[in-house]
């Protein structure tokens, strides 16, 4: 028994076999054949070494006149693998064995090359331990060749274990089978977390050397609570995680009670929790769990992995999907977020080198006029049958703002002009999420309807942390009094200018901050769906005077660690007196 540590993304308990996708997405299953099948399958892994060694040695060939000696000895490493009859025997006799496919046998044998390899005390021999790794998948390369899977054709629930994952993979893995995630790298804001809390499924990341150390097929468990992540367990582990996670059900079961009831302090005061969606199939969620709206519709999921551009007929029908669900609940879409990590990085010839501080957001839309054009046309005319918002991401000057607001005026007329019904009092409003726009926000606050702060994105840059790399996660803290002093900021600017404020981000799922929020004076939130019914506990066990005193205190510690640890008690006392 392995026991990793990562951070917990997406609470919940998931115990099963693990699949392994590799960074080149090939998934790698404990596949068992038939008897009769053992030596064309044997057959198929003489070729895949043979394949793979002669590839090898003719990039050795090529241009070996500008090597050195460190990648000369990287292609020998390579080649004595390769062509290395006994450890091709091992594996041939694993699948003669155990009758294992040709793919899994590799993996199995190389894995445990490598962990032994990772283990000796010669530095020469355990710096190889990479070279295993490629070795590896180069082999399973040859052998799948045209017969690559992916998860879309899952039979048996799995927890799916890779170095990373995109958004739009998470998303599109099947909740009755895939039970839980497990990655290497990730923080607890990077999209990927974002979409596993939203769909509900057990995740941990930043795990450092968990698709290394996992094999296809080993049982495993994710404990999303507490950041772990096991690796075959033994007997009275998964004893105790089953009765851990039959708890945890039943503790899902009873916040869902709560769930048409209102967010109303002891005191009187009705907070508004909205919901965060992905997808607009998350909208039903979001209903289900007792949100009063929409506060962020994401639009990117129309572009991610599309095969066509979106028409603004795409767009429209996405609208008038969640405008179905909620009615006239209120309803915030977005514009485009794309950029940084999402869509343009995988369609530029030359990536960006920081393309979290490059071409993403509401610069890209206004490069892209005419895509840009086309979503505010839908979302005018999705404003016809529903109570909707427009709010534009990432804005930093005024210009942008202004440039994005005489986009929608000229979609305005063309509208009018063709006869075409919208909202002529449709709400325009703006993210605030960089330190810039906090800074601004009384400028701000004369140009538009209502204000988002979106924590993620304003914690990140405040403090220079990227928030999807595990290096740094420890550093991004929605504590530092930084951060605190930007939303105090922008709640008195809007408050003076007398426009609508909300917060969303992961900073409003959290129930540690539930009350140090209130007392700053945020009376809607939005979040993650599933969130929803937990954090309607938290408001339901406080007063507001309450809230008030716990912000007045926490503000004037020095640093986040003293913050959150002052609001972590005093969460953890309210609650306890509630039950």
């Amino acid at each position: 028994m392995e026991i990793l540590k990562g951070i917990g993304v997406s609470s919940g308990v998931a115990i099963c076999s693990a699949v392994l996708l590799d960074a080149e997405e090939y998934r790698i299953p404990r596949r068992q054949i038939a008897a009769t099948v053992v030596r064309a399958e044997q057959q198929r892994l003489r070729q895949a070494f043979s394949q793979a060694a002669q590839e090898v040695a003719g990039l050795q060939n090529a241009q070996q006149e500008l090597w050195d000696s460190k990648i000369k000895d990287i292609f020998a490493v390579h080649l004595h693998f390769l062509r290395d009859r006994t450890l091709r025997r091992q594996i041939a006799d694993l699948i003669e064995q155990q009758h294992y496919s040709a793919e899994y046998a590799v993996s199995v044998v190389l894995r445990d090359v490598a962990k032994h390899f990772s283990q000796a005390s010669d530095a020469y021999i355990s710096e190889r331990v990479n070279d295993i790794y490629d070795i590896e998948k180069r082999l399973i390369r040859h052998l799948i060749g045209q017969r690559r899977e992916d998860l879309a054709h899952l039979s048996e629930p799995v927890i799916v274990v890779a170095h990373d994952l995109t958004p739009m993979q998470t998303a599109s893995f099947d909740k009755h089978y895939v039970l839980g995630l497990a990655t290497d790298a990730g923080g607890r804001t990077s999209h990927t977390a974002i979409v596993a809390r939203s769909l509900s499924i057990p995740a941990v990341v930043a795990l450092g050397q968990v698709s290394e150390k996992t094999a296809g097929g080993d049982t495993v468990i994710v404990d999303g609570h507490r950041g772990l992540f096991i690796i075959n367990p033994d007997e009275d582990t998964i004893n105790e995680y089953r009765a851990f996670e039959a708890t945890i059900l039943e503790h899902i079961h009873e916040l869902d009670e709560l769930a048409q009831q209102s967010a109303i302090t002891t005191d009187g005061v009705t907070i508004q929790l909205l919901g965060n969606i992905e997808f607009p199939d998350e909208a039903d969620i979001t209903l289900k769990k007792g949100g009063d709206g929409i506060g962020l519709y994401r639009t990117e999921f129309l572009y991610i992995d599309a095969d066509h551009e979106p028409t603004e007929e795409d767009h429209y029908q996405a609208y008038l999907q969640v405008i179905k669900i909620f009615g006239n609940s209120p309803i915030t879409i977005r514009t485009l977020d794309l950029g940084a990590d999402k869509f343009t990085q995988n369609r530029r010839s030359a990536r960006e080198p920081n393309p979290f501080l490059g071409l993403r957001s509401i610069r890209y839309c206004l490069r892209n006029i005419a895509m840009f054009k086309r979503q505010i046309r839908a979302i005018l005319r999705a404003s016809a049958h529903g109570n909707l918002k427009l709010m534009f991401p990432l804005i930093t000057n005024l210009l942008e703002l202004r440039q994005a607001k005489w986009l929608v005026a000229d979609a305005r007329e063309d509208l009018e002009e063709e006869g075409i019904h919208f909202d002529e009092n449709i709400q325009i409003g703006m993210m605030v999420e960089t330190p810039a726009a906090a800074l601004m926000a009384d400028e701000f606050a004369h140009e538009v309807d209502f204000f988002s702060i979106g924590t993620n994105d304003l914690i990140q840059y405040t403090l220079a942390v990227d928030r999807g790399n595990e290096e740094v996660a420890s550093l991004y803290s929605p504590a530092h009094p930084a951060v605190l002093t930007l939303l105090r900021q922008v709640m008195q600017s809007a408050r003076r200018a007398k426009i609508d404020l909300s917060l969303c981000g992961e900073m409003a799922s959290d129930v540690d901050y539930t009350a140090l929020l209130l007392g700053l004076g945020f009376t809607t939130l939005s979040m993650a769906a599933p969130m929803i019914p937990e954090i309607k506990r938290v408001i339901r066990a406080l007063s507001m005077e309450q809230c008030r005193q716990i912000a007045r205190k926490a503000v004037g510690f020095d640093t986040d660690k003293q913050i959150i640890s002052y609001l972590r008690t005093e969460m953890q006392n309210i609650l306890s007196d509630e039950t």
